[in-house]
């Protein structure tokens, strides 16, 4: 269908170690169990509230799945950029239909950002093969130059 859009941004919080896994044909996926939240305080009672979602992030990409396994543990902030995904599978317990959503980053249109902490990389999924890279951001002594302006 032309002029559609399936993206999805999520910035998050990893709930869990990553989950690596060997599929049939011999390549690895990763799934990630990312939570949002947002906060708000109650206009009647003057309570702080919060709402936390649950998402399911699932990483074809081989270079990503390697920097996943290396360098992403419980508790690391990401900002994900992928698509949806729902897929159907049968209950083996009760023969019912059953659905997951998950948000999937895999193609050139994909990437995984690690945020925090005293680097900040991001791989997109065109560029996770070999290239990960682990530069840090300049800091303000680099920026102290003798430019007059």
């Amino acid at each position: 269908m032309a002029g559609s859009l399936n993206k999805v941004l999520l910035i998050g919080r990893l709930g869990a170690d990553p989950e690596i896994k060997q599929m049939v044909n011999g390549k690895s996926v990763a799934r990630l169990s990312l939570a949002t939240s947002q906060s708000w305080k109650d206009k009647n009672t003057g309570e702080k509230k919060e709402k936390t979602e649950w998402h399911r992030i699932v990483v074809f990409n081989e270079g990503l799945v390697n920097v996943v396994q290396q360098y992403l543990k419980k508790g690391a902030q990401v900002y994900i950029e992928g698509q949806l995904s729902t897929r159907k599978w049968k209950d083996e317990k009760t023969g019912q239909d059953k659905y997951s959503t998950e948000v999937l980053i895999q193609g050139f249109n994909s990437s995984l950002t690690m945020l925090g902490g005293g680097s900040q990389n991001q791989v997109s999924s065109q560029d996770a093969k070999e290239n990960f890279n682990q530069d840090s951001p300049p800091s303000q002594n680099d920026l102290d130059d003798d430019i007059p302006f």
